[in-house]
């Protein structure tokens, strides 16, 4: 029960990710929308999968007496034992519920974690922030500069199929379309092929025929 609760979480925020990355971004009003709702997916996503981890801890707790004994055996070199590649990753889980009493964490420009034994003993560990949503699903700089490069000659569509060739995905994962690489000009600030032509001094059909005086 659990597990589908997570299920459905985890789908509810893959279809808000969906319908955000197809809207128009000139659209900010619906564009902002749908980034709201997709945080909040995101959000329900994450406490979903918060209970059923914390769910899962509980029901650790309630190993067996003799299975309890003899993970408390392999206690003795537990560094060895966590890196045997046949330990299995239930082991190593059960491992932790009986060794780690608590673990608080403290987020800032790292992550800082004060880990509290069981028994008394306690150490801390310094680890990278890990990224956020909007970090995750931010398009990388290569694809922006190369994207940047190839909208001196093509259009939206045009870049889009260039950067699936040449292996690049958009901050979500997926292969662009005209769609998203409109989206990536429009926050990053990027003009399009047409508006570049124009700075360059190219006229348009509606000024050439002006200027020949043509109707």
């Amino acid at each position: 029960m659990r597990h589908r609760q997570v299920e459905r979480a985890q789908y509810e925020a893959d279809r808000a990710r969906h319908r955000y990355m197809q809207v128009d971004p000139a659209n900010r009003l619906v564009a902002d929308s749908l980034e709201a709702e997709w945080n909040a997916r995101l959000r329900a996503l994450a406490e979903a999968q918060a209970e059923y981890q914390r769910q899962r801890a509980a029901d650790r707790a309630t190993v067996d007496p003799e299975r309890r004994a003899r993970i408390l055996a392999l206690a003795v070199d537990v560094p060895a034992v966590w890196r045997d590649p046949n330990t299995p990753q239930r082991e190593r889980k059960r491992m932790l519920a009986l060794l780690v009493e608590d673990v608080t964490l403290l987020k800032q420009r790292q992550v800082t974690a004060h880990v509290r034994f069981r028994g008394g003993a306690t150490t801390t560990l310094t680890l990278p922030r890990p990224l956020t949503a909007w970090e995750l699903r931010t398009t990388s700089a290569e694809a922006r500069q190369q994207m940047n490069a190839l909208l001196d000659d093509y259009t939206d569509a045009q870049v889009a199929a260039i950067l699936n060739e040449q292996g690049l995905r958009t901050g979500a994962g997926e292969a662009f379309n005209a769609v998203s690489v409109q989206w990536v000009r429009s926050s990053a600030g990027l003009t399009s092929l047409k508006e570049r032509l124009l700075a360059a001094g190219m006229l348009t059909g509606t000024q050439i025929a002006a200027q020949l005086g043509v109707r």
